[in-house]
């Protein structure tokens, strides 16, 4: 909008440059007009969805599939790009081809040696170009490598693969649960939000709500929700969240590194249903830092099978007791801005100090009242930010909790201190 603004600005300025000296320039009422089209219609879908539906009923060949092939690029955003396969190779990773792309153009490579290789991970059905044929166009979830084969510094999946490696009789568990925000296009102004202002109730009514004055973006958790589960995501279910705008979806249980794969796929197709409804999402842990507004997190549930056992939960208090000794190693793999949400506020811990309580959700690690009850389980690391990168907290929290050490024993956070 502010190109198209510009240069109709200067086209205008152009004209009265030239006009008659001691005559003001009038703008035509048909360049207002223009004006005023760009100012309201930029950024908004163009497309007319009668055309758009006449090619989307044209079959596909059936012995041919689209492939979409996602990857995480330098920032830790998702890109893709398609192609056409025969469709028998879409049935496994394995039969999938490698492919690559212009590294240079996502800061992950120089201009100079710009290819990169896309190895296919995991595949899931396409829930954007779904076909009636008995044939699925596919999402192929990657990691990225040199020409040589060497992972990118930025591949986090091949770094937590390293944590995993060897633990498969551990069966660990994970349940991510995204916290998001969405935002009108200017990208500034929360669904639900006086454009400019802040809303006129505090938190309270907005969480798990119900109502047009209380619930924003439910069509389009909803529409991201059908879309996982059309796709084979393990997603287990979504809320309102305690900001008004805000949202979550919660991934798993998905067993060790499947659980970055899912949870990277998952913001793939966020991303995508929001570029349909033409709403921003924001992933930042705290996208709104004035008043009293609760952040946004990726809290992570983890169970491994010694803690889904009788007398689990001492195996449970051993592994926080190991997080707790190595609690700025994870702060600085846990997600950026990360120091504005952690504050000891809004339902968070300090960043500074660990902490563990059962069904404190004041502290940096939740033991849930079943677990404490049963005596076996899960816990919950609340720690990790929105915009955190799931295979970086999995694997770090994998490689924690597996270490063959004795940490210091930490006191239980009571309510009264929390």
């Amino acid at each position: 909008m502010k190109l198209s603004l510009t240069i109709l600005s200067a086209a205008l300025g152009a004209a009265s440059a030239f006009a008659p000296v001691g005559r003001r320039h009038v703008p035509s009422s048909s360049a207002l007009r223009m004006a005023n089209h760009l100012e309201v219609q930029t950024g908004k879908a163009q497309l007319d969805t009668a055309v758009v539906d006449r090619f989307n009923s044209l079959p596909y060949p059936p012995d041919k599939i689209l492939a979409e092939y996602v990857w995480v690029d330098a920032k830790g955003e998702c890109r893709s790009k398609t192609r056409t396969l025969p469709a028998s190779r879409g049935k496994a990773v394995d039969t999938l081809p490698r492919w690559n792309f212009d590294g240079s153009s996502t800061g992950q490579a120089p201009g100079d040696d710009s290819e990169v290789i896309l190895r296919p991970c995991r595949i899931f059905r396409d829930p954007f170009r779904p076909r009636n044929d008995g044939v699925d166009n596919i999402l192929v979830m990657c990691d990225t490598y040199t020409p040589a084969g060497v992972p990118l510094p930025t591949n986090s999946r091949a770094i937590a693969a390293k944590a995993f490696e060897g633990r498969e009789d551990e069966e660990v568990w994970f349940g991510l649960e995204q916290e998001f925000t969405l935002f009108n296009l200017d990208q500034r102004t929360p669904l639900g939000w006086p454009k400019g202002g802040f809303p006129n109730r505090p938190q309270g009514p907005y969480y798990c709500s119900a109502g047009p004055e209380n619930s924003y973006g439910r069509a389009i958790t909803d529409a991201m929700y059908r879309a996982c589960l059309y796709a084979g995501l393990d997603i287990s279910g979504t809320n309102g969240e305690v900001m008004p705008g805000q949202q979550e979806y919660q991934v798993g249980p998905c067993v060790g590194i499947d659980a970055g794969d899912q949870l990277q796929m998952s913001r793939y197709i966020l991303q995508r249903v929001c570029e349909e409804f033409q709403v921003y999402c924001s992933l930042h842990p705290k996208p709104i830092v004035d008043g009293d507004w609760n952040g946004a997190g990726m809290h992570t549930n983890v169970s491994t099978k010694s803690m889904r056992e009788p007398g689990g939960i001492e195996v449970i208090k051993k592994a926080i007791y190991k997080l707790g000794a190595r609690h700025q190693e994870h702060i600085a793999v846990y997600g950026e801005g990360n120091e504005l949400r952690l504050t000891g506020k809004f339902e968070t811990a300090s960043i500074d100090k660990f902490s563990f309580g059962v069904a404190n959700r004041g502290a940096s690690v939740r033991i849930g009242r079943d677990t404490e009850a049963e005596g076996c389980g899960y816990f919950e690391d609340r720690r990790p930010s929105s915009n955190a990168d799931p295979y970086l907290v999995t694997g770090k929290i994998m490689a924690t909790i597996m270490e063959d050490v004795d940490a210091p024993v930490i006191d239980a956070l009571n309510r009264a201190e929390a």
